[in-house]
């Protein structure tokens, strides 16, 4: 009775070890990026819509500068009087103090001018209005308008997860999450979810990220505020992560086999 009962548990034990250690491992086709749907394709082509048209909501902060050929008569639209160096906005909070944030009913109160509708329009938009408007007290006049609080967040299983500060008109999904030093070994690339504020209220939208027809998506291209969660796959929510003690059971699994072997002596 001893013999076949010794056998089992030698199984048993041989059973579990193979089990965690090929639970722990993850395939390669849940970490691969933009998987072609047929692999005999070396080059493809896909068509998205760029978010250089996002249009500019209540609460979103608008750097604008206006340079003229006389210096004393364009400082009056600024908001620092005088020509300023690019160490004085070198720092967000030097950029925000200087923007215009645009207040719940859609204006923004910019200096002579007074208010200016610019909810829902696009940058390109508010910054020909205002160079119409400023063009009636000064003449050969530049205007230059950004967005102050292009911001995304990136959050969940990724290396350094944090809020970054986009410095150019448009950021796609990939760069925010190289941004955040890319995924983590169990990141469930399937199921990404992107978050998005709306009129209503939040929109989540998923993204297989394993697939390359994502570059078609809509939502490539993010928009100021978006929030990007990267959730574990299943082996993480078990435990079978790097953090796992492997260690300690292989040693408790070991000590038994050789406790077994002792008294079947």
């Amino acid at each position: 009775m001893k013999q076949p009962f010794t056998l089992a548990v030698k199984l048993a034990a041989l059973f579990f070890i193979v089990t965690v250690l090929f639970s722990s491992c993850v395939p390669q086709k849940k970490i691969k990026y933009l998987q072609k749907q047929q692999e005999q394709d070396t080059t493809s082509f896909h068509s998205n819509k760029r978010n250089v048209d996002y249009k500019v909501q209540s609460k979103d902060n608008l750097y604008v500068r206006v340079f003229a050929l006389d210096e004393k008569a364009f400082s009056f639209f600024n908001k620092q009087s005088g020509t300023s160096s690019f160490n004085d906005y070198a720092n967000d909070a030097s950029i925000y103090l200087n923007s215009y944030s645009v207040s719940s009913d859609g204006n923004i109160d910019f200096p002579i001018v007074g208010k200016v509708y610019v909810r829902d329009l696009t940058v390109e938009q508010i910054k020909t209005i205002l160079q119409q408007l400023i063009s009636e007290y000064l003449k050969e006049i530049t205007v230059v308008v950004k967005m102050v609080n292009f911001r995304v967040t990136v959050v969940g299983e990724v290396i350094r997860p944090g809020e970054f500060t986009i410095y150019k008109d448009d950021i796609n999904i990939f760069e925010a999450v190289s941004m955040a030093g890319d995924m983590g070994e169990f990141a469930n690339r399937n199921k990404v979810a992107l978050i998005r504020q709306s009129k209503g209220g939040s929109q989540v939208h998923y993204l297989d990220l394993t697939s390359d027809k994502l570059l078609n998506s809509e939502y490539y291209y993010l928009q100021p505020n978006d929030i990007i969660y990267v959730a574990p796959l299943g082996y993480k929510r078990w435990g079978l992560g790097s953090t796992f003690p492997w260690a300690i059971i292989l040693s408790s699994v070991t000590t038994t086999l050789l406790l077994i072997n002792y008294f079947k002596l």
